[in-house]
């Protein structure tokens, strides 16, 4: 798919981190990008500073996406790209003995659940709506091609580390949508890829201090630094672009196998 004025995007957790260097990266080549994010003041300066539009939307409510893509359909027409970037994730072992006293705990469910319903759940569901408002398109050419769906897992869904039990379940879950929702939608033109990044510098990455980041820089094998969020908007812009880029499962990770620990 060629980038230009006439095609509409919608970023997912657009508002920061890796959503915000993909606004920026599909803004550049002149497409016409909604950002859907829950923190209101940065997602509308920077849909101010793109020319693009801003919805505040929660991705674990249905009326609330539906409402989103309705805002950005009526702004902008039918989004032939969506990327999701939307996600969370906590540190919390499945069961544990305190040192002091000896007690144990677990995992509280409702956590577990919370972590699965905005990064797994959270994701189908703007893929699932994405995908039906593009069943109305004319293809672009005579491939049929309709539009592309780029979802974000992490190489934490194959190297989960300790604590990682939920959000290892929820990536490695996006991982597994991959591939049936990309042949789901084949024979619409749609493409459906996943990429899977490594350790980079998101505004929670930088908040960890200079010594983590360094001692975290040191275990990546070549480059040795985390990564930059343009690079992985350079690998969705690639997923876009490549008209045989579909089904696939992409780690971005300068070559790391993330420890137990």
């Amino acid at each position: 798919m060629q980038l230009n004025e006439n095609i509409a995007a919608i970023v997912t957790g657009g508002a920061s981190g890796l959503g915000e260097a993909t606004v920026r990266a599909l803004a550049a080549k002149g497409a016409k990008v909604t950002i859907f994010d829950l923190q209101e003041d940065k997602g509308q300066a920077l849909a101010d500073e793109v020319g693009g539009l801003f919805c505040k939307i929660d991705v674990t409510k249905d009326d609330s996406v539906a409402a989103g893509f309705a805002a950005a359909r009526a702004a902008h027409g039918q989004e032939r790209i969506l990327v999701c970037c939307a996600g969370i994730g906590v540190a919390i072992k499945t069961a544990s003995r305190s040192k002091e006293d000896g007690s144990t705990k677990f995992f509280p469910s409702s956590e577990f659940e919370r972590i699965i319903q905005v990064n797994l759940v959270g994701t189908f569901r703007c893929v699932s709506q994405s995908a039906a408002g593009m069943l109305s398109l004319d293809p672009l050419s005579s491939l049929n091609d309709r539009g592309v769906i780029i979802m974000t897992a992490s190489v934490a869904a194959e190297d989960g580390q300790i604590g990682q039990a939920a959000y290892a379940a929820s990536k490695g879950g996006v991982v597994s949508l991959t591939l049936p929702v990309a042949r789901d939608l084949m024979d619409a033109g749609i493409r459906v890829n996943t990429i899977l990044p490594g350790i980079f510098t998101t505004p929670l990455m930088q908040s960890a201090g200079e010594k983590v980041v360094e001692a975290l820089s040191a275990s990546v094998p070549f480059p040795k630094r985390l990564g930059r969020p343009d690079e992985y908007a350079q690998l969705a812009l690639a997923m876009v672009e490549n008209d045989y880029f579909n089904g696939e499962d992409v780690r971005l990770d300068g070559g790391i196998r993330m420890a137990p620990r």
